[in-house]
């Protein structure tokens, strides 16, 4: 999760005011929406007991989502000419990059994990 989280440090504002990486609750953040607010300060053990599997996974997949979407609003504003800097947008573009090619390299991860679970006997 953190990994995952740390990769959104923001470079504008967008949707609603939100920084980039900021997902809210109902885009499927669950228990992990306190993290996206409190990046500088690390999880408290309750905190780490109460996240799930589920939460992690959930968490980084809407970062990933609002990542991108920041980025296909900072082209689109750079496009019709808004105020915005040529060099915010390419960040903003290799930051949804990256997260997105760190989000498959954990998904071929765990389908890997998966498939070995899958054949072992018992």
């Amino acid at each position: 999760m953190h990994a995952i989280s740390g990769i959104s440090s923001g470079v504008g504002v967008g949707a609603q005011g939100r920084t980039l990486g900021e997902v809210a609750t109902p885009q499927g953040m669950g228990r992990l929406s306190f993290k996206t607010y409190n990046f500088d300060r690390p999880m408290t053990e309750r905190e780490i007991r109460n996240t799930t599997f589920k939460d992690l996974i959930l968490g980084g997949v809407g970062e990933v989502n609002m990542m991108q979407q920041q980025a296909d609003r900072a082209v689109e504003k750079l496009m019709v000419g808004g105020d915005i800097g040529m060099a915010e947008v390419l960040t903003a573009v290799q930051k949804a990059d990256i997260a997105f090619k760190m989000m498959m390299q954990i998904r071929n991860k765990l389908v890997q994990a998966y498939q070995e679970i899958q054949n072992m006997r018992v």
